[in-house]
């Protein structure tokens, strides 16, 4: 699956249709074609953000060349080559529990222009980002959002969460463990091979995660054009008493009118292991002339706050970050390792069709699942939308929580078998944007 190029795969011409029914053309663009440019003008626009300029563009397009960019155009209008709907994907790799992945089409850079909204052209951008997907075997599609209230329409929801920590240096004193390897500043030379290959063992561990590309890490590096707090970048490494590097903190310092309290402000902290975790977060804590720590995207309750003395000198604001969409299945759900045994049936509904229909759900005592079709008649014994597996899939929501809420219906029993069988070996958790 992986060796699928998805530059190769066909337009869907049921989004075709849609849009030239309204007026609209649907065109793939070339990162390398004069169509770049404005490409990028518009996602900017959606993303309330400037122009790019040249040096800032190159960089893009470095990362851009293996996607697939489509936009959607107005040739009536004042700006004919400048899309007034964008949308960029391709292939990655979804860890659905340690050392085991899934084949991910990932999905970024949604936006429409304000100009034609409620004119169908989201509509039509994802359902034809899904149905490609489908036609070419990928069992799910992801995507990072900037607004919750968009996706759920086309099946996705929340899988994995995140939290933005804040850390009050002067109250955390620290209670954890003191890690046994050494902290080496690291020039950034370098810097963007050695982010890449610690994320890299990390990643395959935490379900939720994907692998990160240069051009991300290009960016936490600091080396990317156009970053105004490029000089402020630094980076500290962790080696184990073997040498072996075994976490990174890449972070800059943000400086107050009280000289003593500044903000240090956390762009990666990737820990293979609870020393190098422990090792970077204490260096962060007691870091000279610092009052506050900022750090986003760490886990949904982060270990440090078990480590200092104070736990409320740590505060974690939770947000839903990764959210999921399954396409296939007897295959999302056989691609994972479970905690428990398992036998239902579960109804799954799910409007455009993908996911749509009745399983038979076993999962034996080795934690493998087995899933089959069911023919019609049978009565389900848990009945879900397509969303709420989403969710469930990587066990970061519990079933009975779902329930709760109208989501998922079956009775107690069945739910709390589920629970325990989906619980996940490892708190689910993306540790990037897409």
């Amino acid at each position: 699956m992986a060796s699928i190029d998805t530059l190769t795969l066909p337009l869907d011409p049921t989004s075709t249709a849609e849009l030239a029914a309204g007026g609209l053309d649907y065109e793939r663009v070339d990162a390398d074609g004069e169509g770049f440019r404005p490409f990028q003008r518009a996602v900017a626009r959606g993303f309330l953000g400037g122009e790019s300029t040249d040096a800032e563009a190159e960089n893009a397009r470095s990362t851009l060349r293996t996607r697939r960019l489509t936009g959607v155009f107005d040739r009536a209008g004042r700006e004919p080559e400048v899309p007034v709907g964008t949308i960029d994907s391709w292939s990655s790799a979804l860890t659905v529990s340690p050392g085991r992945s899934l084949d991910l089409w990932s999905i970024s850079a949604v936006t429409v222009a304000p100009t034609h909204r409620r004119r169908g052209i989201a509509t039509a951008m994802l359902g034809g980002e899904l149905r490609t997907a489908a036609a070419a075997g990928f069992a799910i599609a992801g995507l990072t959002v900037t607004e919750a209230t968009i996706y759920g329409r086309w099946g996705f929801s929340p899988a994995a969460w995140a939290s933005d920590v804040v850390v009050d240096t002067r109250r955390a004193r620290w209670t954890g463990p003191v890690a046994p390897g050494r902290l080496d500043f690291v020039a950034k030379e370098g810097l963007v091979d050695l982010l890449a290959a610690v994320h890299e063992r990390v990643r395959v561990r935490r379900p939720g995660s994907v692998p990160g590309w240069e051009g991300r890490w290009r960016g936490v590096a600091g080396v990317a054009p156009g970053d105004k707090d490029a000089e402020k970048v630094r980076a500290v490494v962790y080696r184990d008493p073997e040498g072996v590097e075994r976490g990174i903190l890449v972070y800059t310092l943000d400086e107050k009118d009280d000289y003593a309290a500044h903000d240090l402000s956390v762009r990666a902290l990737f820990a293979d292991g609870d020393e190098a975790y422990a090792a970077l977060w204490r260096f962060a804590l007691e870091h000279d002339l610092v009052a506050h720590v900022r750090a986003w995207l760490q886990a949904p309750v982060p270990p440090v706050q078990w480590m200092v003395a104070d736990r409320r000198a740590v505060t974690a604001t939770l947000t839903d970050h990764h959210w999921l969409r399954i396409l296939d299945v007897p295959r999302a759900l056989s691609s994972r390792r479970y905690g428990a045994p398992l036998e239902r049936t579960i109804r799954v509904s799910d409007p455009l069709g993908f996911a749509d229909g009745t399983w038979r759900v076993r999962i034996d005592d080795d934690g493998d699942a087995h899933v089959d079709a069911v023919e019609a008649g049978v009565e389900a014994e848990v009945r879900l939308t397509v969303n709420a597996l989403s969710s469930l899939l990587l066990g970061g929501v519990r079933a009975t929580e779902l329930a709760a809420a109208g989501l998922v219906a079956g009775d107690a029993a069945a739910l709390a078998e589920i629970d325990r069988s989906f619980a996940p070996a490892m708190t689910p958790l993306l540790d990037i944007w897409y």
